[in-house]
């Protein structure tokens, strides 16, 4: 089982530059249709962006073992949200890359009578569900931090008033709204690894919400998303600091 799982994460870099090279395809294929180009052309970069998708998907071959160990170390975590959202997130995952699995059964023809239509409807239902997990579970982060922040405030501002002076009245809406987004952005600028986390995740969203026709957009959007949380993996690969952990 260990082994499996060191063999798995060796291969997830390789399986995340065959995804953005994937989505790449997808976007310079839309792009070029839009401006006319030949026929050929879009047919060909089509062809690649499939032998891609299918790539991808050897490397993904018993993924669904690294998910549930994963889990399995998620459901000891303390904090009651984040337990229930990395660990609900792991098992969806898991789910996800068996459907994924048995799609590379039906497209790979080991498996002809397959209804590849339906096991990707199911395959994208549960990466949905898991995105929704992970959004979450940075949400909660991000407000736990802000709620950090504005007590260290209030009590700094409690024990040195700036010039002696005492604020009068309370602030209006636009000074509480401008207030929050100053806090959102600086919170953001010192935890690299959640501000990551967080645009990887939201690029993500519309792939399977594309899909599913549930917030129908075009190819080239689609492959935009995918081609920038791509990027945004690697990034957390190359430097495991930039990774949210738990």
């Amino acid at each position: 089982m260990e082994s499996w799982v060191r063999f798995s994460s060796q291969s997830q870099a390789k399986e995340r530059i065959i995804r953005a090279a994937q989505y790449a395809c997808t976007l310079l294929g839309y792009t070029l249709q839009k401006n006319g180009a030949s026929a050929t052309l879009v047919t060909t970069i089509k062809q690649l962006e499939a032998h891609f998708s299918l790539s991808r998907k050897l490397f993904r071959l018993g993924n669904s073992v690294d998910a549930l160990e994963s889990a399995k170390r998620a459901i000891h975590l303390s904090d009651v949200v984040l337990r229930f959202c990395i660990t609900v997130s792991h098992l969806n995952r898991a789910m996800y890359f068996a459907c994924d699995n048995i799609l590379w059964l039906g497209k790979t023809g080991l498996s002809r009578e397959m209804d590849q239509e339906k096991w990707g409807q199911r395959s994208f239902r549960y990466y949905l569900f898991s995105l929704i997990m992970n959004l979450t579970r940075d949400l909660y982060e991000l407000k736990l931090l802000m709620e950090a922040e504005t007590g260290c405030r209030r009590t700094s501002s409690k024990l040195a008033p700036e010039n002696g002076a005492v604020s009068r009245g309370s602030p209006s809406y636009n000074q509480l709204l401008l207030f929050q987004l100053r806090l959102l952005l600086h919170i953001l600028r010192n935890n690299p690894p959640l501000l990551l986390d967080l645009a990887k995740n939201t690029c993500d969203l519309f792939i399977p919400l594309d899909k599913l026709g549930l917030y129908k957009t075009n190819p080239g959007f689609v492959g935009l998303c995918g081609l920038t949380s791509s990027i945004l993996s690697i990034l957390s690969i190359v430097h495991p600091w930039l990774k949210l952990k738990p």
